[in-house]
């Protein structure tokens, strides 16, 4: 998938719909809805979302915040919990996974696109921080990145979704879903989320 993608771990499906449309309205993907925490982690094994909307009270053996502690140990993903639970035992436990956000039932879709806009770009300050230059890149991928890949490529750590990147460098959608593709292709990734894994990983190990 060449846009941002967001994972929901939702265990109420109404919710989980509602949830789903509203980022669709907002221009990101949704990579997929799960109900049930081991399920969750399955799929996070093998997956790379750019973002994960978490429900902390789910279904199977493992809640939201040992979702989002297994993330912190083995992802570089933002999480965002969405939950009705705002007790001091729920958010002591919760802050410990330092999430990107904390969104309390009900919400609406300003709540939504602020929290996840705020992720993303709290996310790319991180990234930023491992001053990520061409040359770097240019590691990990097969064959040197065009001009216009590496434009775009900033434009991705940045945190931006294909319409955004397409309104910043003037190019219609079509054609930044074509150049990701390239880049998904040089990077061996099936989505972008796991290009900036690989690049994470990369620079987070050796720096």
């Amino acid at each position: 998938m060449e846009n941002i993608n967001i994972l929901i771990i939702e265990d109420e499906a109404l919710i989980a719909e509602d949830i789903r449309d509203m980022v669709q309205k907002l221009g990101y993907s949704v990579s997929g809805i799960l109900a049930n925490g081991d399920k969750a982690l399955d799929y996070l094994g093998f997956h790379y979302p750019d973002v994960v909307l978490c429900d902390i009270m789910i279904k199977g053996t493992k809640d939201g915040i040992q979702i989002a502690e297994w993330l912190r140990k083995n992802r570089k993903i933002p999480f965002i919990f969405l939950t009705s639970l705002s007790d001091r035992h729920t958010l002591d436990r919760a802050k410990t996974t330092l999430p990107y956000g904390y969104i309390v039932k009900p919400f609406d879709e300003k709540d939504l696109v602020t929290s996840i806009e705020v992720a993303l770009y709290k996310f790319s300050q991180e990234v930023e921080s491992m001053k990520i230059t061409r040359d770097k890149l240019n590691l990990l991928c097969d064959g040197p990145l065009t001009e216009r890949e590496y434009e775009i490529m900033t434009e991705v750590l940045n945190g931006l979704n294909n319409e955004q990147i397409g309104k910043k460098i003037f190019l219609s959608n079509n054609t930044i879903k074509y150049h990701i593709k390239n880049l998904m292709t040089k990077f061996h990734a099936a989505n972008r989320g796991e290009i900036l894994q690989k690049i994470i990983n990369k620079w987070m190990t050796s720096n």
